[in-house]
């Protein structure tokens, strides 16, 4: 078939078939919706488009705007009452689910010092980054980590965890992300209270860090087979040195300049298995290149600031602000400081694109590998 011709047929079936909805057709389809049936050819391009058409929306949630709101809650409610005091964020495309993208939720968190949650289990995994404050915990399985600016922790999904932020310390904001919508979708969600509401810690703090925390060492007789990471909590300041030594060793990516994945130590894979995780470097001065890929990502601005282009619209980041890019949406990074670096934290269903072989990417191929800004900020 000719390229032209190609095109046409493609626009022809554009939503439907072109079937015209003759009196009969219309009383043959009343009979079908009587059966709980339906003509395929009335919606195959709807379920079955011709690429990923993603409900969510590019957003960009400033921390400016959500902090003071996120502190009033501390006067509002109590951890007691509210379970978890969160401030989630929504997209206005995924509002049936409370999804910050694609089939993932995030929040923000706030607990004052010596407030601590009770312990719980969900079937959803989950991560925190650390956005603010001083002496917040997490407890996991019994394993107690201590978790400072930047930092991020597990805690997958089975497991008992609880939060928490140590008398002496100072009120604490984190990053919430979680699996929520897709355990959801797939109908596989359960949650659970502890029998004690709290756990009690039956290891030395941090002692996740001191096994299995050494880069390229693995511990001798230290066994581990579940799905996701023995390393519950990844700090800030190897990772910033590793990001650091990376764009010193080599060049990177002309779409992500250094990035580099979070991994479980004992398979070098994801995280999780629904969720991934990494941070990436954006030297003085990087003007990226216009890619897109199947998944959703969601950032939050661990240094410095920039922008992105994501679908033709720019979005002005600063530190701790958050900004999404939903599946096969069009997207570059921008640091235009010529003498601060900027990093990105992303979470993301990676592992998931990945396990079903759904993951495609390509890059943007108008000359120099830039999007026009069509939407201003």
């Amino acid at each position: 078939m000719a390229n032209a011709s190609y095109d046409q047929f493609r626009e022809s079936i554009a939503g439907r078939a072109d079937v015209e909805d003759t009196p009969e057709l219309v009383r043959y389809y009343q009979d079908l919706e009587r059966l709980q049936t339906g003509a395929l050819w009335t919606v195959a391009n709807k379920i079955e488009p011709w690429q990923p058409q993603s409900a969510s929306v590019p957003v960009l949630w400033r921390y400016r705007d959500l902090r003071e709101h996120v502190l009033r809650s501390v006067d509002l409610v109590t951890p007691e009452k509210a379970g978890r005091r969160v401030i989630y964020l929504n997209n206005p495309g995924r509002t049936d689910v409370s999804a910050a993208v694609g089939w993932l939720y995030s929040g923000l968190q706030v607990m004052h010092a010596g407030e601590a949650a009770s312990a719980h289990a969900h079937s959803s995994s989950a991560l925190r980054f650390i956005m603010e404050g001083r002496g917040a915990y997490t407890i996991v399985d019994g394993h107690k980590m201590t978790l400072g600016a930047n930092d991020f922790v597990l805690t997958p999904n089975g497991t008992w965890h609880e939060h928490g932020v140590e008398q002496g310390g100072a009120t604490c904001i984190w990053q919430d992300g979680l699996d929520i919508p897709l355990v959801n979708a797939l109908e596989a969600g359960f949650y659970a209270v502890h029998p004690d509401l709290r756990q009690a810690v039956g290891h030395p703090v941090d002692d996740s860090v001191g096994i299995w925390g050494a880069p390229a060492l693995r511990p001798q007789n230290t066994g581990w087979n579940k799905p996701y990471s023995p390393l519950f909590k990844y700090q800030w300041e190897p990772t910033y040195e590793a990001l650091c030594r990376f764009a010193r060793s080599a060049a990177g990516s002309p779409f992500d300049g250094h990035l580099m994945h979070y991994t479980n130590p004992v398979s070098g894979g994801h995280v999780m298995a629904t969720i991934g995780a990494s941070m990436q470097r954006l030297e003085p001065g990087f003007v990226g290149q216009a890619h897109r890929h199947t998944g959703s990502f969601l950032y939050q601005v661990a240094k410095g600031q920039g922008h992105s282009i994501i679908n033709g619209q720019r979005f002005d980041w600063q530190e701790r602000d958050i900004f999404c890019v939903p599946s096969w949406a069009w997207h570059e990074h921008v640091n235009a400081s010529s003498s601060e670096d900027a990093c990105l934290f992303c979470f993301s269903d990676l592992p998931v694109m990945e396990k079903l072989g759904l993951y495609r990417e390509e890059a943007f191929g108008e000359p120099g590998g830039r999007q026009p800004v069509i939407h201003p900020t």
